[in-house]
C-alpha cells in the first residue's frame, strides 16, 4: 500500500465534474490518499467577519471547489469504487449561510430578506465549533461531495447528487470509519472530494452546514458484485442506502428499494418478507433538501437484527 498526498492547487482543483479533466493523481487499488480540500466556496483565506469577501480559488466559481480528480488504475464502468474514510479533520474556521437563495423552501420559511451568516471557530482536537453568536456545537466532520463524473462528456454541475457516481450526497453518516461504494462511471473512476462539513443535521435545512476546509484520509479499492447495485455505504452506525430525485416520494422509494435488496441478500428473504422486516428496524431520513435533487437515506443499524 502506498500513501499519497494531494493538495488544493490550481492543477488539482475543479469546480465541475468532467470525465475529460486530467487526473491530478493516479493511484493503485488499495492505496491511501491524504486529501486537503478548501471549503465549498474555495476560500484561499479565512473570513474575518461573517460573509466577508476573501480571495477564492475560482473567480467565477461554477460549483463546489473540489480536489482531484484521482484516477484509480484499472477501475472501469461496471466496477464499484470503495472509498473508505479513514479520518476527517476540519480546518480552524467555517461558515454557515441561510436565506442565500430565492427558492420555494426559503420562501415558505419566510427567508426573503438579506441572508444570515454564522462564522465558526473550530477546535478539531476538542471536537467543537463555536459561532460568532456564542453557540457551541459538537463536530462530526465529513465531506459533502465524494463522487465521480457522469459518463456523458462535457462539464456537469457539482450540485445535484447522482445515482451513478454519487457526488454531492451531503450525508452526515459518512464520517471516519465509513466506506462509501460508488458505481464506476468512467475509466479510472476519477474521484473528486471536497465540500467539508464540520457539523450538519439531517436535511442540511438552510442549504449549508458548517462549511470548512478539510483534511481527509481515504483508502481506495475496486470491488465487483456488491449486494446493492447503486450508491450505498457501510458506516459505524449501520448499512446505508440512498435515493436521489426531484420528487421526495421517488427518492424515498429508491432508497428503500435498495435497502430491501440488501436485506434479501443478507437474510435470504423474499421481497415481501424483507419489506415487513424493514418496517421494524430500518430508519428513513431526509439526507438533504439543498441540492435541487432531494436526498433520502435508509439506515439499517448494525445491531438491529440478531
Amino acid at each position: 500500500m502506498t500513501i499519497h498526498h494531494l493538495h488544493p492547487e490550481p492543477g488539482s482543483t475543479t469546480d465541475v465534474l468532467d470525465r475529460d479533466t486530467p487526473p491530478a493523481l493516479s493511484v493503485d487499488p488499495g492505496d491511501t490518499v491524504v486529501v486537503r480540500s478548501l471549503d465549498a466556496s474555495g476560500h484561499l483565506e479565512r473570513q474575518r467577519t461573517p460573509g466577508e469577501r476573501r480571495p477564492t480559488m475560482f473567480a467565477d466559481r461554477r460549483g463546489h471547489c473540489l480536489t482531484g480528480p484521482v484516477e484509480v488504475r484499472g477501475a472501469a464502468p461496471g466496477d464499484v469504487l470503495a472509498v473508505r474514510i479513514d479520518s476527517a479533520r476540519p480546518g480552524e474556521w467555517g461558515w454557515t449561510i441561510a436565506g442565500a437563495k430565492d427558492n420555494a423552501l426559503n420562501r415558505a420559511l419566510g427567508l426573503t430578506g438579506e441572508p444570515s451568516w454564522l462564522l465558526w471557530e473550530i477546535d478539531a482536537d476538542a471536537g467543537t465549533a463555536t459561532s460568532d453568536r456564542g453557540h457551541t456545537v459538537r463536530t462530526a466532520p465529513f465531506l459533502g461531495v465524494i463522487g465521480l463524473p457522469p459518463a456523458e462528456p462535457g462539464p456537469h454541475s457539482t450540485v445535484p447528487p447522482r445515482a451513478a457516481g454519487g457526488g454531492n450526497i451531503d450525508c452526515r453518516e459518512l464520517t471516519a470509519g465509513a466506506t462509501l461504494f460508488l458505481p464506476v462511471t468512467v475509466p479510472g473512476a476519477l474521484l473528486h472530494l471536497g465540500d467539508g462539513h464540520a457539523a450538519q443535521g439531517d436535511g442540511e435545512v438552510c442549504g449549508t452546514a458548517i462549511e470548512c476546509p478539510m483534511t481527509t484520509e481515504v483508502t481506495l479499492d475496486v470491488v465487483t458484485g456488491p449486494p446493492v447495485p447503486g450508491v450505498h455505504a457501510v458506516t459505524p452506525g449501520g448499512r446505508v442506502t440512498f435515493g436521489f430525485d426531484a420528487d421526495l416520494n421517488a427518492a424515498t422509494a429508491e432508497a428503500l428499494a435498495a435497502m430491501l435488496t440488501w436485506l434479501q441478500h443478507l437474510y435470504e428473504l423474499d421481497r415481501g418478507t424483507a419489506t415487513a422486516l424493514a418496517s421494524t428496524v430500518v430508519d428513513l431520513r431526509v439526507t438533504q433538501v439543498a441540492n435541487e435533487t432531494w436526498g433520502v437515506h435508509a439506515v439499517l443499524p448494525h445491531d438491529a437484527i440478531t
